[in-house]
């Protein structure tokens, strides 16, 4: 790897971390949150110019769509370690055909989740218990939002490579390029030609896809050996082996968890249309706190994956450590202010005469979540640190039983002895504190097993 290319990438193996955390997830954080714009754009327009039912429409797909979109999604964390240790060990072999590797798997990937999406988003729907009056707007929302599936799938995966080797600015500038399209097609097909849920789904598809040219091109013209060559795609059995076996644990992870939303999400469609909507505004408040955490999960990811790479085992204690601080830092404050503003805030997703039934539905969730928010963002780094060391089948499976299980079991055995909102949000801060007990756990036990196998490969 040459050393111009390295200059010009952020230097995790050497010198201070602190601030080149920070000088990573910020753009990550701007990044994320340009992502649930796209989301938030939907949901603010079709509930200010299409009424409720279409925002219950849209917000009743939302952990569906996590749900079918997850599993997949989650192959490129695998992407993005294996890049990162092959980036620190200098491998530049590696490097190149984990990036094509990659990128022919996530259009192959995108094509068959859009045709899953498509063609069963109704019987899915009907699975959750999705009211009447809305599934007909949801099963269109959806139909239309998997149409982008692929273009979504090489995105990630494409900026999992920038963002595995410090580049995490440029997919920032193509989220913006494409927040701002998604935005005016929203305002041009829902208020201008009264497309509705249609309207906000085409935007959305259309950013999707501008995102993922934007990237694949920039990828075309790198001078390192993340270099793409589209003459010279192809799956490469070992690099793909090593992306599935970090990668289906990491998604498998999300969708299970995703399973869980969705059990809860049914819960909350039995509870009325003005609760969907609540939940819907609150449950897109969230994701831009959950998004400014989850910044440090991909740094202590790609931070743990290249120091391992580059056998600078000592650095990964610090990187965890800080970034779980910064991780409860973010979390707690931006929380905070969430509850101080909440009014204000929740009144932008609704164009009710009088909102104040929402607001106070999605207040009493938010007392409850936005609190403790930041053990969620401290549960996440914990799982990026392990999956950088190579482990990812152990989070998946302590945040199955940790997270969903109590969740599952929530929803069946304590919500109905007392089927109240607040009965309800109480299982997301256990459910958060249980698993981040035993990932703590689980790291401590999994980092000396590591030191003491890498100090007797060494002493060999």
């Amino acid at each position: 790897m040459t050393s111009t290319a390295q200059k010009k990438e952020l230097d995790m193996t050497h010198g201070p971390l602190l601030g080149k955390i920070i000088l990573y997830a910020l753009p990550v954080i701007a990044a994320g949150m340009l992502q649930l714009l796209f989301n938030a754009a939907d949901v603010v327009v079709v509930g200010r110019f299409a009424g409720g039912h279409a925002l219950a429409a849209v917000g009743a797909t939302g952990s569906l769509i996590n749900l079918l979109v997850n599993v997949f999604m989650g192959m490129s964390v695998g992407v993005s370690v294996n890049v990162a240790r092959a980036w620190g060990a200098k491998n530049e072999e590696d490097v190149s055909r984990t990036v094509h590797t990659a990128i022919l798997t996530a259009a192959i990937i995108g094509t068959f989740v859009m045709m899953i999406g498509f063609f069963g988003s109704k019987t899915f729907l009907a699975w959750m218990g999705t009211p009447d009056d809305v599934i007909g707007l949801s099963t269109l929302y959806m139909q239309i939002y998997f149409l982008g599936m692929p273009a979504s799938m090489l995105y990630n995966f494409g900026a999992g490579v920038l963002r595995s080797i410090g580049d995490t600015r440029n997919p920032l500038i193509f989220l913006s390029i494409s927040g701002v399209v998604n935005v005016i097609l929203n305002l041009i097909l829902v208020i201008g030609f009264h497309m509705s849920v249609a309207g906000v789904a085409i935007a959305t598809v259309v950013s999707q896809i501008l995102s993922a040219v934007q990237v694949l091109i920039f990828l075309t013209k790198q001078k390192n050996c993340c270099r793409l060559n589209f003459r010279a795609l192809r799956i490469y059995p070992d690099r793909l082996k090593s992306i599935v076996r970090i990668g289906i644990p990491a998604g498998l992870q999300s969708s299970l968890f995703s399973i869980s939303n969705v059990i809860l999400q049914s819960s909350v469609n039995s509870l009325g249309t003005v609760v969907m909507e609540a939940n819907t505004a609150v449950s897109n408040l969230e994701g831009f706190l959950y998004i400014a955490q989850n910044s440090f999960y991909h740094a202590a990811l790609t931070f743990v994956g290249q120091n391992v790479g580059a056998k600078q085992y000592h650095r990964v204690k610090k990187i965890t450590l800080l970034c779980m601080f910064m991780a409860f830092l973010v979390g707690f404050t931006i929380g905070f202010l969430q509850i101080a503003f909440h009014e204000p805030l929740l009144s932008i997703y609704t164009s009710a005469e009088d909102p104040s039934e929402m607001i106070a539905i999605g207040h009493s969730r938010m007392q409850i979540t936005s609190y403790t928010y930041f053990t969620c963002g401290v549960m996440e780094v914990l799982t990026g640190a392990l999956r950088g060391l190579g482990s990812s089948v152990l989070p998946m499976l302590l945040t199955v039983f940790g997270v969903c299980g109590i969740r599952v079991a929530w929803a069946y055995t304590v919500f109905p002895m007392d089927p109240s909102l607040k009965t309800l949000y109480i299982a997301y801060p256990v459910s958060w504190i249980f698993t981040t007990i035993l990932l703590c756990i689980a790291l401590v036990i999994c980092y000396r097993n590591f030191m003491r196998t890498h100090s007797e490969n060494t002493l060999k």
